[in-house]
């Protein structure tokens, strides 16, 4: 993981969001290859956490979903 990401744990996904696009508005306002790099690092981080927390969210969802509709199967008498 990389050095500068920050625990995102307390942050929204909004402001996961906002971190991203202000990275991203960063790594065009830089020539320097390296820092760049680090900055794609960054990005990268970040927007694995996004995906991992709407995964997350989805499989929950789908997990009520699946249970509703298991409920309306099963008639007990």
């Amino acid at each position: 993981m990389h050095p500068l990401f920050e625990d995102t744990t307390e942050l929204s996904d909004n402001d996961l969001e906002e971190k991203v696009i202000d990275l991203t508005k960063r790594y065009w306002q830089t020539s320097n290859p390296q820092a760049q790099q680090q900055i794609t690092l960054l990005i990268d981080s970040y927007r694995l956490d996004l995906e991992t927390r709407r995964s997350r969210q989805k499989l929950a969802n789908e997990a009520i979903n699946s249970q509703s509709e298991l409920d309306k199967l099963i008639k007990v008498r």
